[in-house]
């Protein structure tokens, strides 16, 4: 692993690096918000592992969405010499998106019906009793 510094004007892989700086932060900032309101709603039903995953990859774009606002570009700086250079914000962004994916494949993104402590309470007094 290397320092490298670098700007990177698009996004993941320097996609849209052609595009006007104001675009690329306009559909970033939609996108941003568009997961933003996902995990605020789904944080009443999914498990503690998918809302660390989500998490992650809010907290790592909301980064370089701050870092891209002054001037239009991501400082990139990790360089593994076989990868593109990258930042800590994408560290979190992968690093989400894996979890949530393993999460989903080993069916730990959803919560039990009986793993919630009102059903659980009611499993053993029985339904009727009160």
């Amino acid at each position: 692993m290397q320092l490298r510094l670098g700007f990177n004007s698009g996004v993941a892989f320097s996609l849209g690096a052609g595009l006007p700086a104001g675009v690329v932060l306009g559909i970033t900032g939609l996108i941003i918000g568009a997961l933003a309101l996902f995990t605020w709603r789904a944080t009443g039903t999914a498990t503690r592992t998918v809302r660390l995953a989500l998490a992650l990859v809010l907290g790592g774009a909301v980064a370089n969405f701050i870092d891209r606002a002054p001037d239009g570009v991501v400082t990139d700086y990790l360089h593994t010499g076989w990868f593109p250079t990258f930042n800590l914000a994408d560290v979190f962004i992968t690093g989400g998106a894996v979890v949530l994916i393993v999460a989903t494949l080993t069916g730990r993104d959803r919560i039990e019906v009986w793993e919630t402590p009102e059903v659980a309470a009611r499993q053993v007094r029985g339904p009727h009793d009160n």
